[in-house]
């Protein structure tokens, strides 16, 4: 076992906050990275170092892998944490790191070329036994080969890209008919957005819900789950709300879908911190969609019904130390997280700007994850996310009256956040009865189609 003792964080924003915490407070050293329109963020004080990578744009910092390997080495970081977007799933990152004996906390090159393209991964959860939606076996080349596999799987079906993700590249076909136009048109996004036009099919499953495994699996061969999460509540392929646990879910499909997920970690040999996205259908069938070979942003509301900080975790598990049994994960309450934006509650439209008052929530199981302060700057360049808040209640009901709570004392001027669209969600007598599905927020064009 080789004891990790200072980390890189390779990233932006809140989660940085949230990683410098864990990191200090398991006695190593942490090594903040940042770009010329984040040279004001809180975090640069709270890491032990902080080290200017480029200038604003992304390529130029975030995603440049010689400017983040040079600042490891120069400050003699000897691991790697990614958390997550930018590089957090980027194969050749992975290999640098290894090359340059900087260990990468999080899977290997090999698991995450199996799962990066969808219709691989697809494949590869087949013949560990997990359940998938019907659809092509592998992916489609052509729009005659498209025909006649639509065909065989029936309509409706969607088009997806292999190399997708946020609803990029997907096309919903109804009839035959419509067929050529919507799988080109999905094909030629794809290939615009990911420099890979490769097309898979599937069955449309209707009024899905959308339902996924926190998984994390060792070096030893063991693998754990930290249950499940609703994350249903989405715009634009987007989640915007998520839960622990999914009550949509009987204990009969719940221990189901935690042994499918346990099982798919331990065949891929998989190591660090995994999520397996299901969809399931209004007979709680369940159908595996994707795996996020990362950290999810909507992490801590498992890590609030399990007691687990899940980056110590990861980190134990990349210095090689053992995963604890399944049996001691125990599993109390209920949790709900809120994704706060920079963005018009009304259009969802991007919000930059001064933030000249910046008052967080507090009290009893209530968690703000954030890097945010009265006089920071949001920048244009970047996600418009500016925080999470977390709260924990004895069950659902009592979770959303303690988010009411904590929406109401959360104070936010100078910029628009989503926290008006938060307060009225958590009024929905739709959710407030768990009676929605990914689509529910498909027509919502302001807050008073809440």
């Amino acid at each position: 076992m080789a004891e990790i003792k200072k980390i890189l964080i390779a990233n932006r924003g809140e989660i940085v906050q949230r990683a410098i915490r864990t990191i200090r407070e398991m006695g190593k050293k942490s090594v903040a990275v940042y770009s010329a329109g984040d040279k004001n963020a809180s975090y640069l004080k709270h890491a032990d170092e902080a080290v200017c990578i480029g200038g604003v744009k992304s390529a130029d910092s975030y995603l440049n892998i010689p400017a983040l390997i040079t600042a490891a080495e120069m400050t003699g970081c000897d691991a790697i944490f990614p958390g997550y977007g930018f590089l957090s799933e980027n194969q050749d990152f992975v290999e640098i790191c290894k090359l340059h004996n900087i260990k990468f906390i999080g899977p290997s090159v090999e698991v995450m070329e199996k799962m990066a393209d969808k219709s691989k991964a697809k494949d590869e959860m087949i013949k560990a036994g997990v359940p998938v939606v019907p659809g092509s076996k592998g992916a489609v080349h052509s729009l005659e080969e498209g025909r006649k596999v639509a065909a065989e799987i029936g309509y409706p079906i969607m088009a997806k890209a292999s190399a997708g993700g946020g609803g990029r590249g997907m096309r919903l076909v109804n009839k035959e008919e419509d067929f050529d136009q919507l799988f080109m048109a999905a094909s030629s996004e794809a290939l615009a957005a990911f420099g890979d036009g490769t097309m898979y099919l599937e069955r449309f499953i209707n009024n899905p819900r959308h339902i996924e495994v926190q998984v994390i699996g060792d070096s030893h061969g063991n693998a754990i789950h930290i249950g499940e999460r609703d994350c249903s509540l989405q715009r634009r392929h987007q989640k915007v709300i998520e839960e622990s646990p999914a009550i949509l879910l009987n204990d009969e499909t719940r221990a189901h879908l935690h042994k499918v997920a346990v099982d798919a970690t331990k065949y891929l040999k998989y190591e660090g911190a995994g999520t397996f996205e299901f969809l399931a259908d209004d007979k709680q069938n369940i159908y595996f969609m994707e795996m996020n070979t990362r950290l999810q942003v909507e992490h801590p509301v498992s890590e609030m019904v399990s007691g687990i900080d899940i980056i110590e975790l990861m980190i134990k598990v990349a210095q090689g130390e053992e995963l604890p049994p399944q049996e001691k994960i125990k599993f109390r309450g209920h949790a709900i997280e809120v994704r706060i934006t920079a963005e018009d509650p009304n259009s969802f439209l991007p919000s930059p700007g001064k933030v000249t008052q910046w008052m967080v929530p507090g009290g009893r199981n209530v968690r703000v994850d954030s890097h945010v302060y009265a006089g920071y700057v949001v920048p244009p360049y970047y996600d418009s996310m500016v925080g999470k808040l977390i709260v924990w209640g004895r069950d659902r009901n009592k979770a959303i009256n303690i988010m009411k709570r904590a929406l109401n004392e959360f104070e936010v001027e100078g910029i628009r956040t989503t926290i008006p669209f938060h307060k009225k969600m958590m009024e929905n007598e739709d959710f407030n009865s768990n009676n929605y599905d990914t689509k529910y927020l498909e027509n919502y064009k302001s807050l008073d189609d809440i």
